[in-house]
């Protein structure tokens, strides 16, 4: 399923985790999502959106989604430090908009842990059946529209493809029917809704429900138009998209500092400014950067540790209080990954470097 060149991606090893570190883990992920939320709300009713970096065109559609409560955020992964020998849970990030990582946590490190005869409560891992609760939830509060899902990512991006195809199988066993197109191929109509073109018979069709794994910053910025359509077909109710709008308040870098500014020295959080913190080693980072590009690690004193490029930097920079990840003895770090839908439903690694990169590998886990 993940093709051939990316088994040097997939570790053998495994993390171990006791029970009550994966616990903690869960609540994190819950404690923190409603957090977000409240932080969320609070960027509404402040007006905060320009500051947060979102695009003014999509305030409208941001605040339709969240008004709605038929807009579910369908899944995200929450990046976090520590939570294993005995270092404190911290948040780095919340990728809320377009999480991959999906078919590595859900599907290879179960098949790792059945290939070496474990019992599937040795692993956090329920990403698949809570993704297909998140499915039925929509059913059930969207009534009023067919059960029909387009699937689309970006062409070029195999790796996206099978997070998609994934979450595509999640949405069939709940009940949709299902498509998958590139986002090049999908027809928007401000008065009709989405539709995809039939490749057996020419026709288009209309799909009551679009999941896209392409950046609503992406969108905003090199579709304006497509911007208006989609507002226009959420508020008249042609459509749901997934992940909604008002994930991008989510996944903004700048709301880290919004929940530190409402939940000062929260013992999840880490400090956050919009400059660097006197006396303390930070981490800068863009507010709609990705794979750990554009990101500089500054040493208390403010001199450069590390930095890596990218094609991000033209946007606002962040300042995170830098905390070391948990390393082997071979000094590889280890960032934990706890997927959320709808709860805190499985738990994944990241292997690499003091900036984890598109390099980094993946490492699943056992519960002892």
């Amino acid at each position: 399923m993940l093709g051939q060149d990316t088994l040097p991606y997939l570790a053998n090893e495994v993390v171990v985790v006791q029970p009550a570190e994966a616990d903690a883990y869960y609540d994190a992920a819950n404690e923190l999502f409603e957090m977000f939320v409240a932080a969320g709300q609070h960027i509404i009713d402040e007006n905060r959106f320009a500051e947060v970096g979102i695009p003014a065109n999509l305030v409208e559609l941001i605040k339709l989604s969240w008004d709605d409560d038929r807009n579910i955020h369908l899944y995200g992964r929450f990046d976090l430090a520590g939570g294993i020998d005995g270092q404190p849970i911290k948040l780095i990030e919340f990728n809320a908009d377009t999480a991959t990582c999906l078919p590595e946590t859900a599907i290879v490190q179960y098949a790792h842990l059945k290939a070496n005869n474990l019992d599937e409560s040795q692993q956090f891992n329920a990403v698949f059946e809570t993704l297909t609760s998140q499915f039925e939830e929509l059913l059930a509060v969207n009534p009023d529209l067919q059960p029909t899902l387009l699937l689309s990512a970006m062409r070029g991006y195999p790796e996206d493809d099978t997070n998609v195809a994934l979450i595509g199988e999640a949405a069939r066993e709940a009940g949709f029917e299902i498509e998958f197109d590139f986002v090049d191929h999908v027809e928007f109509s401000a008065e009709e809704g989405i539709f995809w073109q039939n490749p057996k018979n020419g026709q288009f069709e209309k799909l009551d429900f679009w999941f896209k794994l392409v950046p609503w910053e992406a969108i905003a910025e090199d579709e304006p138009e497509l911007v208006q359509i989609l507002t226009d077909i959420v508020r008249n109710r042609l459509a749901v998209v997934l992940n909604p709008a008002y994930t991008l308040l989510f996944q903004s870098k700048y709301i880290l500092k919004i929940l530190w500014e409402l939940y000062p020295n929260h013992p999840l959080l880490l400090e956050t400014d919009t400059k660097p913190l006197a006396g303390k080693a930070c981490v800068e980072k863009v507010v709609f950067g990705r794979e750990g590009a554009n990101t500089r690690i500054l040493n208390a004193n403010g001199s450069e540790r590390l930095v890596t490029d990218g094609d991000y930097g033209d946007y606002a920079k962040i300042y995170q209080q830098y905390v070391a990840f948990p390393q082997d003895s071979t000094g590889n770090t280890y960032q934990a990954g706890v997927f959320y839908a709808g709860e805190g439903c499985g738990l994944g690694f990241r292997r690499g470097g003091l900036i984890l990169d598109n390099t980094a590998g993946f490492v699943g886990h056992m519960i002892p």
